[in-house]
Parts: structure tokens; sequence; C-alpha cells
């Protein structure tokens, strides 16, 4: 929740920076891909830790980054400073969204783990939909002398507290502490290790997967409220719509969560990724409020459902030892797929592509992520993790 809080806030924030700042397409993008530079550095540093040192202590520190440095962001008078502290947001972000899922999925019985990892992921849904009443309220608001964008980033400085409550009250993962000789192997041989023959099959989907998924994502979420502007409705009314838009998240992770167990993790991914291709391909050519408002629903729905199969399947292909490097490995990977889509985004902006164009770049990403778990997946519904 809080992760998705700040994300979805910056989202907003990037609309209004652009009128205070005077920033220009490519500028408004590289903040976004800034963001994701940090996250795949975070997710591949602290994913290896994650299985050198324990999940709990690694998801505490991550914790305590990404709010510090988000809420220091409220302070910045210049884009650079900006783009700093972001790059910082990022590192805590990307490390901590792949080692929760690791510490839930160790701590769950096999016949509802990948319902309670899909439930997890749908307080990300819960983050946005605090950030987009905060970014409502707050950010077109005069809070003289500070401008509504600040105030909205000192509200994400708040989850550094809940750290201290993880410290004293979380218990770490059951599966790493019964098995403390992990600790002994090195580095290099956890990231040797996914690709053993045995892993190999697994890591080339979820990095094709990981990839596809966080480019389309970041490319088109980061983007909305500003592509809402520019489909000619005010920054306001896009609020409005994004609010909107946000709560169908909900409903797209319940019914994934239900259907995870009922008819495994490949169905799931495959068909609420096509759904997500379906969705974003009308959204990009929507030219009246309704046909934007369905299709943007429906996205949102289909979209965040597949993100919470992608958490709960991700950890389900490695040992225990291994875990945290493959998850937070392919993470990165991903992350960097995040890098590129909002910079694209700018740049086809720039170039006076239209938003069609662009949004069917995403759609056909978004089919090669569902076939690469087609055909290179495997089903792991109600099997037991491998230690």
């Amino acid at each position: 929740m809080f992760d998705a809080m700040d994300v979805g806030i910056l989202s907003f924030v990037i609309a209004a920076l652009a009128a205070d700042w005077g920033l220009n397409s490519t500028q408004m993008g590289w903040i976004g891909s800034i963001n994701s530079i940090g996250m795949a550095v975070g997710a591949l540093v602290f994913g290896i830790f994650a299985d050198k040192i324990g999940r709990k202590q690694i998801f505490m520190w991550t914790l305590i980054i990404f709010s510090v440095a988000s809420g220091l962001s409220a302070l910045t008078t210049t884009f650079v400073a900006f783009m700093i502290l972001r790059f910082f947001v990022g590192m805590g972000l990307g490390g901590e969204l792949p080692v929760a899922s690791t510490l839930v999925s160790e701590s769950v019985e096999a016949k509802e783990r990948g319902r309670v990892v899909v439930l997890l992921e749908s307080f990300w849904a819960a983050g946005w939909l605090i950030a987009a009443i905060i970014s409502y309220f707050v950010i077109p608001a005069e809070f003289w002398p500070i401008e509504g964008w600040r105030v909205a980033l000192i509200l994400t400085a708040i989850p550094a507290f809940y750290a201290v409550y993880i410290r004293m009250h979380l218990p770490d993962s059951p599966q790493f502490a019964a098995k403390p000789e992990a600790k002994n192997r090195s580095i290099m041989q956890n990231m040797a290790g996914v690709w053993k023959k045995k892993y190999v099959r697994s890591t080339l989907m979820l990095w094709i997967l990981w990839f596809t998924v966080v480019f389309s994502y970041y490319g088109m979420f980061l983007w909305l409220p500003s592509v809402m502007v520019g489909k000619g409705f005010d920054l306001i009314s896009s609020f409005k719509y994004v609010l909107i838009m946000t709560i169908a998240q909900l409903p797209g992770y319940f019914t994934a969560a239900w259907f995870i167990e009922k008819f495994g993790r490949k169905f799931v991914l495959v068909t609420y990724l096509i759904g997500t291709a379906a969705s974003a391909y009308v959204f990009g050519n929507a030219e009246t409020v309704t046909a934007l408002l369905i299709s943007g629903i429906l996205l949102s729905f289909f979209n965040l459902g597949a993100w919470g199969a992608l958490y709960a399947y991700t950890p389900e292909q490695y040992p225990m030892v291994i875990r945290g490097t493959g998850a937070g490995i392919a993470a990165a990977v991903g992350r960097i797929g995040g890098i590129f889509g909002p910079l694209l985004v700018g740049y086809l902006l720039k170039l006076e592509y239209s938003i069609g164009s662009i949004f069917a770049i995403f759609c056909v990403s978004i089919l090669i992520g569902a076939a690469a778990v087609l055909f290179l997946g495997k089903e792991t519904k109600q099997t037991e993790l491998e230690l």
C-alpha cells in the first residue's frame, strides 16, 4: 500500500511539476525512468542480500530508504536534486516488492499461497486510491508558501515509522530460519544458480514476462494523468478519472486471487494479460469520455490482476536458497523495461506520434509476455515450495 501510494503520487506530481517547473515531455519521462533505474538496482542488490541476511531485515531497510528519500524529495528546488532522490526512492521500492512477496510466499501453506500473495498485492490498489485522493485534494490546493505537490510528497515519508513495528513484531521467513546454512553460500553461487539447467527455462520466462509487463505498466500508468490532459481534460478532471480507474484495480486483484487457486497461475496470467493488451489498445484510441473511462477501468482491472499473479508466480520458480536472488534479478530485468517505458512515451510524444500508436506498442509488449508464460511457463498451483 505504501509503495503504491508513492508511485501513484509520483504520476500526479509529474503533471504538477510540468506546470510549476516548465518541464518538457522528455524531462517528465526521465522522472519516471530514474525511479525505475533505482528500482532495477534495488531489486538486484536487495534481492541478492535477502538470501544472505534474511527477508525481514532487507524488507525493513528498503522501507526506510524509500520513505525517507521520498519525503526529502519534497524539499528539492531543482530538477537534478529531485532526480537524485527519486533514484533512492526507486532503490527502496525495487528491493522491497520482491522481498515482501518472497517472505509471504515462504510463510503460507501451498493450498492458499497464491491467493494470499495476490491479496497482499491487492493493497497496491489501496495505495493508488490513497494517492489519487491525496493528489485530487492536496496537489491542486494552496498551502502558502508550500506548493501542494510538496505536501503530498511529505506524506509519503510516513511509512518510515512502520519500519519500527516491523523490527519489533514481524517474524522472518520460517523456511529461511530453518536453513541457516543458506547464509554461507556466496553471492556468485546464488546468481549462477538461477541459470542451472533445472531453472533456465523458468528464468528466461520470468525475464521476458517481467520486462514486458513493467515496460508497459510504467509507460502507461505514469503517463495516465498527462495523457488525459493531452486528450483535452483539465488536471482536476484527470485526477477524477484516474481515481475511478484505480478503484477498478480492486476487483481485478480479488478475481485473480480467486482464479489463481481454482484455475492456476498460467491461466490467470495469460487471460489477464490478453485483457490488458485489448484494453490498452482501446484506451489509446478512445475519442469519447465513455470509451476512455470504460477502457481505462478494464485496463486497471486486467493489468493489476496480472501483477498480483506475477508476484505469486515468481518466487515459486526457485528453491529457498536462491529464491530472493531469482525473484530480485527477474524484477531488476523488469525495471529495465520500466526505464524505457516512460522515456519512450516522452520521446514519441515529442515526435508527435499519436497516443493510439504509442499504446499499440504496449499492447504488443504485453502479448509477448503472455506468450512467454503460455509456452515456457510451468504450472505451480498448490505445489510445495522447493527447499
